[in-house]
């Protein structure tokens, strides 16, 4: 078993997850046992190539092959090189789209096809009339094959109405906040995700701020506690992502940007616009990332599965 802080994990699977549990080069875990004789507890940092390496070396072991081990990984794991990932936002409109039609098979289509890693969704019903009183979260997970966190804001039409995120990385915590309001109408929230990647902690926000032309006030309040809210993970990267119903000529925009990078402005392809789908005039629609990560490229695909187009993009830790 691998323990680390307090939790223990087994070699292949971590917190709901299915996979190798990666150990953070700055609370390292420590292996010991598994049915052969060890110097005390040795340390490594965990990724695919140096576990697959560790393997052959405890068959190795296990014949009286420990120099041999030595010779051929030295018995310690280089510093993890980060590779890249693909994010996605998008505000899926209860799996409606322009024609009308709920069709899951075709957001989740939409998903597949970029092969995103983290998808952050908006306007995700559960249970609720409007849409067969169907479990989309569960659904779309099982579409792509993702593990997928779901939570309410509102109740709607017998069901819930809320925020969702589709990952196939480590989970290592799910929260989800509610913001406080300024007036009585559809309450917003924010789910977070607290990721594993690389041998680090990733930190993931998916929201969906207020529409209404009165609403930048609360747009503000909700971008404050957003940052409040990355502050308190302390200095761990992170992603934002969602349907902020503001421009870039915006007092939201700009406020946001006083923290975080708009990925599109650093690595974006075209326009960057994203509603109506069928005809966009507007950008409205974000991922925005924290300084320990890097934009790679961004793009916005073409499709009419729901009211909005989602934005995609390729990401790396620093």
């Amino acid at each position: 078993m691998i323990y680390r802080r307090n939790k223990c994990y087994s070699a292949i699977g971590g917190p709901h997850h299915k996979g190798i549990a990666y150990a953070d080069q700055k609370a390292p875990c420590f292996i010991t046992g598994f049915g052969f004789p060890l110097a005390d507890s040795f340390v490594l940092t965990l990724n695919p190539r140096m576990f697959l390496m560790w393997l052959n070396c405890r068959a190795l072991i296990s014949f009286g092959g420990v120099f041999l081990c030595i010779l051929v990984t030295g018995c310690s794991s280089p510093s993890p090189v980060s590779t890249g990932f693909r994010v996605m936002t998008y505000n899926i409109h209860h799996g409606e789209g322009i024609d009308g039609r709920i069709d899951l098979e075709r957001i989740a289509a939409v998903i597949k096809k970029e092969k995103a890693d983290i998808i952050a969704l908006q306007e995700v019903d559960r249970g609720v009339l409007r849409s067969g009183k169907r479990d989309i979260p569960a659904e779309l997970g099982k579409l792509t094959g993702m593990s997928v966190f779901f939570e309410n804001n509102i109740t709607y039409q017998g069901g819930e109405y809320g925020n969702a995120i589709l990952t196939r990385l480590p989970v290592l915590s799910s929260t989800n906040t509610h913001y406080r309001m300024l007036e009585p109408k559809e309450q917003r929230g924010v789910l977070q995700l607290v990721l594993w990647l690389d041998g680090k902690s990733l930190l993931f926000l998916d929201t969906h701020l207020d529409y209404r032309d009165t609403g930048e006030p609360e747009r503000l309040l909700h971008v404050e506690t957003m940052k409040d809210l990355v502050k308190k993970h302390g200095n761990i990267p992170a992603i934002i992502c969602g349907d902020f119903n503001a421009t870039p000529d915006t007092g939201t925009y700009r406020e946001m940007k006083k923290t975080f990078r708009d990925s599109w402005e650093l690595s974006g392809e075209g326009k960057g616009l994203t509603i109506h789908s069928d005809k966009p005039l507007t950008r409205i629609d974000y991922i925005w990332i924290s300084e320990q990560v890097q934009s790679l490229k961004t793009w916005v695909p073409s499709t009419l599965a729901s009211d909005h187009l989602p934005v995609v993009g390729e990401f790396r830790l620093r």
